[in-house]
């Protein structure tokens, strides 16, 4: 057949390795081979940019393949097309006479097609006397068989890095939400913490983002990036550690067993029917029988006894009250807050209070409203008064401005908690 032998251009062009090198790859084929064009034609499209054609020249090539009268190119066939210029003119669209011969040019260059020139330049084929095509002068689409495997292999590369930089984009994309949001809560849990250094590292490494670049150098800004978010999430883990270590310093300095063995108080008053709870006072009072069945009370303007042994803080501007419910009580009265401690559950005043952090950040409860809390009602009560507000969440429109509400008359003497945890329990029990 033709197609393996060489051909020498027509006219002023010279003949070069290049086009000599291909018209010998292009005889190269293997017999009995073939490929549906235009799913060749796809593949060539996706590995354009491994190819290095654009895509005017790749509709000048869809024009080609048009001309080519079967589905498949088989290499038992005739391969050259020879459609004239104003053919190729109408099949691209209108393309203008020299952007077509210069779109052609390239899709010789790069490998795709082969010249077969006749003798005065012209396109055209000899037919015999039954009207088979005997010898054809066009252009050889015979480099598209010869190099089929190529193609996949370069579309399949390129889809590989494509994928590969999606995935990069949306490690880096995650990072930038990270760090946003992790910026946003280290100001809200601790305002006064010198948070510009960051801000201002964060907004000079995303101001130099492109919107095209290669993996390399999105994958450079994602590690520069993952460091500034392991730097943030260590500073708020300190932070974290820090409001644990202030609630147990509070806890062993403030509540202390009582180390009188004949003491009638108890280191935490139950919500039995034995006693009641009243929070009106710094210290709680007591109304039960005595061991030899006489009642006492206190009267409200007698000085508290103080208990042998016991530990007597000093004087705070404003008064905390002491823990009173029984930390089951609490958790019997409020399920809910077990789901946000550690590990999903609640075994001490400590978890209780973690628990209680992340309670208040879902719920929108400002910082300065739950130190306020602390404040006034101590650490554990404002976690109680968290886990019961977490109990009526669905009806309660504004849990912050509600706990503000329960300090301020917590502050006034006017706020109990014992029947907050009571009508949980007994609504509990009742359902």
């Amino acid at each position: 057949m033709e197609r393996g032998n060489v051909t020498t251009p027509f006219g002023r062009r010279a003949m070069t390795l290049g086009m000599l090198a291909r018209q010998i790859a292009a005889g190269d084929i293997p017999p009995k081979q073939s490929v549906d064009k235009w799913k060749l034609f796809r593949t060539v499209c996706e590995a354009k940019a491994e190819i290095g054609i654009s895509d005017r020249s790749l509709a000048v090539l869809n024009a080609l393949l048009s001309f080519y009268p079967a589905a498949e190119l088989s290499s038992e066939g005739r391969l050259v097309v020879f459609p004239s210029n104003v053919q190729l003119s109408l099949r691209t669209h209108g393309m203008a006479g020299t952007t077509l011969r210069r779109h052609l040019a390239c899709l010789v260059e790069a490998g795709l097609i082969v010249r077969r020139d006749s003798p005065n330049g012209k396109r055209y084929a000899r037919k015999s006397r039954n009207g088979a095509i005997g010898e054809a002068f066009g252009f050889d689409l015979a480099p598209l068989i010869a190099r089929a495997d190529e193609f996949r292999g370069a579309a399949a590369k390129l889809a590989a890095e494509q994928q590969h930089l999606r995935l990069v984009r949306e490690r880096l994309s995650l990072c930038r939400r990270d760090i946003t949001k992790l910026l946003e809560l280290s100001r809200e849990i601790s305002p006064d913490a010198d948070c510009e250094g960051l801000e201002s590292e964060f907004q000079h490494l995303i101001a130099g983002l492109p919107r095209k670049a290669p993996a390399g150098v999105f994958e450079a800004l994602l590690e520069k990036l993952a460091k500034l978010r392991d730097s943030l999430t260590n500073r708020l883990e300190i932070l974290l550690n820090s409001e644990k270590t202030a609630a147990n310093d509070h806890q062993d300095g403030c509540h202390k067993q009582n180390s009188d063995p004949d003491s009638q108080f108890e280191s935490e008053p139950g919500l039995g029917k034995g006693g009641e709870v009243d929070l009106a006072d710094n210290s709680y009072r007591t109304k039960s029988h005595d061991r030899t069945g006489g009642l006492e009370q206190q009267q409200p303007n007698e000085t508290p006894p103080r208990l042998p042994n016991s530990f007597v803080p000093p004087a705070a501007p404003v008064d905390r009250l002491r823990r009173q419910i029984p930390l089951p009580a609490v958790l019997q009265a409020c399920p809910q807050i077990a789901d946000y401690g550690p590990s999903g559950r609640v075994q001490n005043w400590n978890e209780l209070m973690t628990a209680a952090i992340v309670v208040r950040t879902m719920l929108e409860v400002s910082a300065d409203a739950y130190e306020d809390a602390c404040a006034v009602l101590g650490y554990e009560n404002a976690a109680t008064v968290m886990a019961c507000i977490l109990e009526r969440a669905d009806r309660i429109n504004s849990p912050g401005g509600y706990l503000r509400d329960l300090t301020r008359r917590a502050r006034q003497k006017a706020f109990s908690l014992a029947p907050m945890v009571g009508a949980l329990s007994q609504a509990r029990r009742a359902a």
